[in-house]
């Protein structure tokens, strides 16, 4: 299984102001289309499925690196991009923030309507299918809020949301790139992003709210009993769930008692016929039925889990799976990786001014060398594109 990148910072509010913002957009555009005029549109995407590449990027855009809403407005102005530079872009942006998201099917038929794109339908249920498993599959306490999906004509994608657990206020990052999700119910993730207001000691593993990872590859045996609980007749079901909840402890697992609490049972009863009658072949078919949320995934787990003594995963989905309590890369911000995200603050400056105010004039000849070597590039005189390229590899030190 390949290594996550996890990254943790504070998280912090705040707004991108008009003025940035449109210059954000300009240069998301110009940063976009020198990466695909230089590496294709693929990688593009890759890049936005890294979280300490899309971190680099938003602190490049001028917003605060330690604040979640790099997220929102990294991913709002490549949107505006999208929309303003229209097909020189190569990349194209469907969804966002709150109720924008849910029109996030609409614009990609859209989009391929207008591109002729043919696997639409594939498209939209990648991009329903990452936010059900972010939101009912993985229940690690962050609701989700945001969901941008990212493709390109060819059929590439990759997905970047976001939750908020307001108690803790923390918000958590999902990064998803297609061309490595083999299922999307084991270990679909390209990387998590965990935004914390606060840092654990360094000597003592994170606490964690996950209630329920479905998602986690030691949870496919209580996946596929899921799913075989459903073919069983109904009524025999209904009687383990009585018997389950109301009778005697020596019928729960050692794990842990299951009661009426943890198992809506009236809404159980109730859907559990409805289920059966729709008969999902596996796992994901179950996730894609439109009235099956966190609460009824979580009470179908917990009952097969009894029936057919299958396990459920709590395994913190930033968690290595195997190894309780450690987190994979995670970076405390004192690592000398975190502060290389500040590092790219002082490209333009940030928002709420560290490392100081927005540069203006800096930002705006940015955009404007950055414009011009694609416009050049694209009319046949790489020259800008490649001097910027042996710039940013002697800046490396290559």
């Amino acid at each position: 299984m390949p290594q996550r990148r996890i990254a943790r910072m504070p998280l912090h509010g705040g707004r991108a102001p008009a003025w940035l913002f449109r210059r954000m957009t300009h240069l998301a555009g110009a940063v976009t289309m020198a990466i695909v005029e230089e590496f294709g549109p693929d990688e593009m995407l890759r890049r936005l499925s890294d979280p300490w590449w899309f971190q680099a990027f938003g602190c490049v855009l001028g917003f605060d690196w330690h604040s979640s809403g790099v997220t929102t407005v990294t991913c709002g102005a490549l949107r505006e991009a999208a929309a303003q530079f229209g097909d020189d872009l190569d990349i194209l942006v469907a969804g966002g923030k709150g109720r924008t998201s849910r029109k996030t099917p609409q614009e990609i038929q859209s989009h391929a309507d207008r591109l002729g794109i043919t696997d639409a339908d594939r498209l939209v249920d990648c991009s329903r299918g990452a936010a059900r498993v972010d939101s009912a599959a993985v229940q690690d306490g962050f609701t989700l809020y945001h969901h941008s999906f990212f493709f390109t004509p060819s059929g590439r994608w990759c997905v970047v949301q976001q939750g908020m657990n307001e108690q803790q206020k923390a918000a958590r990052r999902y990064h998803w790139l297609g061309e490595t999700v083999d299922d999307f119910v084991c270990e679909p993730h390209a990387a998590i992003s965990s935004l914390q207001e606060s840092e654990p000691p360094p000597t003592s593993p994170p606490e964690t709210s996950c209630r329920l990872n479905m998602v986690a590859a030691e949870a496919g045996d209580n996946r596929s009993a899921t799913i075989r609980l459903l073919q069983e007749h109904p009524d025999r079901v209904l009687r383990e769930v009585r018997q389950i909840t109301q009778g005697p402890t020596l019928f729960a697992p050692r794990q842990h008692r299951v009661l009426p609490e943890n198992i809506n049972t009236r809404r159980l009863m109730n859907m559990i016929p409805r289920l059966h009658e729709a008969a999902p072949d596996d796992f994901r078919s179950l996730l894609r039925l439109d009235d099956v949320g966190p609460a009824t995934v979580r009470s179908l787990a917990l009952v097969a889990e009894i029936i057919f003594e299958a396990p459920v995963s709590r395994r913190d989905p930033t968690q290595r799976a195997g190894v309780s309590g450690q987190l994979c890369e995670d970076v405390p911000p004192a690592h000398p990786a975190t502060r290389r995200w500040a590092d790219y603050s002082f490209a333009h400056g940030g928002k709420d001014g560290t490392p100081f105010p927005v540069d203006v004039s800096t930002y705006d000849r940015s955009i404007e060398v950055l414009t011009d070597a694609v416009r050049r590039a694209r009319m046949g005189e790489p020259d800008r594109l490649r001097a910027l390229r042996r710039l940013s590899d002697l800046s490396r030190g290559g």
